[in-house]
């Protein structure tokens, strides 16, 4: 039996709260909601959690507050099976809440969301000092921007120094350093993030997307020393670019869309994992794109990330398995 893949995250827990409306309220108006609910969150949390479930052995890194909402966070990521014994609790602040907004509107679903980053922009070198001995235990290293920008260049730079692959998902949008994008294998912006990083915008309309941009945009940031650049384009779908190749996956459009939130966690986190257990990029970007178009068809973050043999069932419902399953033994 192939070994599991070991992922270790260093990221953000936080607790989504969701209100679906029938549309969003402007300035000053006060709308009427259809529903609420919580659901632990966190762009760090639901990418080991999607990973876990996929059957990658995950370590989480981070931070939450003394309170209701952090014990519930920690609490989810542990029946996903990720180890949190590195995951801090701070009495002097607050856990992180996402105020995710859902219009829900002629069969359409959009998302807004405000974080209020509490405990996890409280994150402290010494908190991850351990990890310069012990880094290289790990497969991959997953980072994304919802901690201190100083923590990710630490981290980072402690994986490449000891030739561990790193993947940043970058976000929320933010400056990079050159320092900090010629230490990373792999980032994975959206299409916006990919336009504040680079200053190219890729123009889009629905399903299509202008080629052309996503090249120049992916070409700029392999130029600044990133090995592979990993681009979501939304309903679009999803390229991956290196020196050698430029693969592009279309969106795999078969099932009604609830909820997008959490969408782009679940894709780079079964994208890391499949490619962890042996996958190739291409058929990495086909089986991250199944795990995605799962994960939209249910409410919530990490309630909606699937489990391994769900995603597998999917591609058989859809006979749609370019790939021998035979290569995923590292997952199961």
């Amino acid at each position: 039996m192939s070994r599991k893949p070991k992922i270790l995250v260093v990221g953000s827990f936080v607790m989504d709260l969701i209100v679906k409306t029938g549309h969003f309220p402007n300035a000053g108006e006060t709308v009427l909601g259809l529903d609420y609910q919580t659901a632990p969150g966190g762009k760090g949390a639901n990418q080991a959690v999607q990973a876990a479930r996929l059957g990658a052995q995950v370590t989480m890194a981070g931070r939450v507050g003394d309170d209701d909402f952090g014990r519930r966070l920690i609490a989810s990521c542990r029946e996903a099976g990720v180890n949190t014994e590195f995951v801090s609790v701070d009495s002097t602040t607050y856990s992180a809440i996402g105020n995710v907004q859902l219009e829900v509107q002629n069969g359409t679903t959009r998302n807004r969301i405000i974080v209020v980053s509490g405990a996890n922009m409280a994150t402290r070198p010494e908190d991850v000092a351990f990890l310069k001995d012990s880094i290289a235990e790990y497969d991959m290293v997953m980072l994304q921007l919802e901690i201190p920008m100083q923590i990710n260049e630490l981290v980072a730079a402690y994986a490449y120094e000891k030739n561990v692959p790193v993947m940043l998902n970058s976000a929320p949008s933010a400056p990079l350093s050159d320092e900090l994008l010629s230490h990373l294998t792999y980032i994975s912006p959206n299409e916006h993030e990919a336009a504040d990083l680079t200053g190219i915008p890729i123009r889009k309309n629905g399903k299509q997307v202008n080629m052309d941009d996503v090249h120049k945009a992916a070409d700029t940031l392999l130029a600044k020393g990133v090995k592979n650049v990993v681009i979501t384009l939304g309903n679009a779908g999803a390229v991956v670019a290196n020196k050698e190749a430029f693969l592009y996956e279309p969106c795999i459009d078969v099932v009604e869309v609830k909820d997008p939130t959490a969408a782009g966690d679940s894709f780079v986190g079964a994208f890391t994992a499949s490619v962890c257990a042996g996958l190739s990029h291409k058929d990495a970007l086909h089986f991250a794109s199944y795990t995605a178009t799962l994960t939209v068809s249910r409410m919530g973050a990490q309630p909606s990330l699937p489990k391994l043999e769900e995603v597998i069932a999917l591609m058989r419902q859809e006979n749609d398995l370019t790939f021998s399953l035979s290569a995923l033994d590292g997952l199961k």
